[in-house]
């Protein structure tokens, strides 16, 4: 009780400061900031089972740790869909994937590419730009090409990074042979490991600039999605820390570490430039960790690209100096596209119907109404060019992996491994699961994600 009290006292506090316009006397704050700076750091194919704020044990990442010391730690977070760009498209428009255009994933060949975001549709960016923010992406884009799908299209006012779908080399930056790494609308050929350029490039977006206006970064690391090739010296740490390790678990390790400590650069130069405290820092991934790259997901079945727990449970946190309690835990089942509504409310900004819910009152411990969580996939080889469709309400949570296969269903609290099916268990809140699935089904199918 008496933390929430001086939780909400300091949130008031911080509210009458900006609202005077009284500048900060914290070490780590700039002079009067009337919104908060947000950096938005996303992973790449990162399950729970590869950091070790989450359990893990045999990886050390102190960056993303500190920010779980310093922020809320979401223990049910989900991705969206189990696969890159649908949980991306969730994370920059609040939307159901579906919804967004983006059931699938995006890809460089168009007939194998299974979405396409509406250009009605407003992001993330497009809404902080409106309130006066600089918007900055950096990284992995796989939300479309040229021909109005640009970062610099949809919102951001700069862009340097990646526009496709995979890297086959973290060295040569290439996809099929092409060149998409862009420095706006440029075609560049940066040298070294595109981990580390992503970093420095992040880095070189707060040295520039100025913290009298408000900052949007959005940092979408493409580590460490298969090809696994961290750096000699990482998967060197990582050797000699665990010399009988897995040689494929091992390269997984060191290429998470690699993205940690360009983290920590990050977070570094914000100190620098006494931003940090400033600004709300959120950290997620797309999906789950892919198994066969050496992921454990901590034991939960499947991985990327299955509805299983595997292929959705991300490690989710925020940090908000002021806005958030330091060091909880939050148990709350929250999805990706909750956090442009939070980004969106924290910051003033306005985002046309949203299907996510602002995160504020987990953030500082207030109550929160219970809802359905749905995710979904759309495929091409492995589907048939359809989807599949999951929902979780409550403990239980139904599961369809093949547009063809039976429906399973679970108890999470009773069974969070998903290796008991209770389908055919009539005590069970199966109908009323089914009904709310198809009639989400029957609307997203509705909607175009060609061009």
């Amino acid at each position: 009780m008496g933390r929430t009290i001086c939780m909400r006292l300091g949130l008031i506090l911080a509210v009458v400061g900006l609202a005077m316009g009284a500048p900060s006397a914290q070490p780590g704050r700039t002079a009067t900031v009337a919104r908060p700076h947000v950096l938005l750091i996303v992973a790449d194919d990162l399950g729970i089972g590869e950091v070790s704020t989450y359990g893990a044990t045999d990886v050390r990442t102190p960056a993303i740790d500190r920010l779980g010391r310093e922020g809320v730690r979401f223990t049910s977070a989900y991705a969206n869909a189990p696969v890159c760009s649908p949980t991306r498209a969730a994370l920059l428009t609040g939307q159901h994937p579906p919804m967004a255009g983006v059931p699938g994933v995006i890809r460089t060949d168009p007939a194998n590419s299974w979405g396409a975001l509406r250009r009605d549709v407003t992001l993330l960016p497009d809404a902080l730009r409106a309130v006066g923010y600089r918007t900055v992406a950096v990284g992995k884009w796989h939300l479309g090409l040229e021909g109005g799908d640009h970062p610099l299209d949809r919102g951001f006012a700069i862009f340097r990074g990646f526009l496709g779908d995979m890297m086959d080399e973290y060295l040569t930056h290439r996809r099929h042979g092409i060149n998409y790494m862009r420095d706006g609308r440029a075609t560049v050929d940066p040298p070294g490991h595109a981990t580390d350029i992503f970093t420095r490039w992040a880095i070189d977006v707060v040295d520039a600039h100025d913290p009298r206006t408000p900052l949007f970064l959005y940092l979408a690391y493409n580590a460490p999605h298969v090809p696994v090739q961290p750096t000699a010296d990482a998967l060197a740490a990582v050797r000699a820390r665990q010399p009988g390790l897995d040689e494929k678990r091992a390269r997984l390790l060191a290429l998470v570490e690699q993205m940690d400590a360009g983290i920590g650069d990050v977070m570094a130069a914000l100190e620098r430039k006494r931003m940090l405290d400033d600004t709300l820092v959120v950290f997620t991934s797309d999906n789950g960790g892919e198994v066969p790259a050496g992921a454990t997901n901590l034991g939960l079945r499947g991985g990327k690209p299955t509805l299983y727990e595997g292929g959705i449970r991300v490690p989710t946190i925020v940090r908000w100096p002021g806005g958030a309690f330091a060091g909880r835990t939050e148990p709350v089942a929250v999805q990706s596209m909750d956090l442009a509504p939070t980004i969106a409310a924290a910051t003033g900004a306005a985002l046309v119907r949203p299907d996510g819910r602002d995160l504020r009152p987990l953030l500082e411990g207030r109550p929160w109404e219970p809802r359905d969580l749905v995710f979904s996939i759309r495929e091409g080889p492995r589907l048939g060019g359809r989807a599949v469709y999951a929902l979780r309400r409550g403990s239980w949570t139904l599961v369809q992996q093949r547009p063809d296969a039976p429906f399973e269903l679970f108890d999470l609290g009773r069974d969070p491994l998903q290796a008991v099916d209770r389908m055919a268990d009539p005590d069970t809140p199966r109908a009323a699961m089914l009904d709310a699935l198809r009639d989400f089904a029957a609307r997203a199918e509705a909607v175009p994600y060609r061009r």
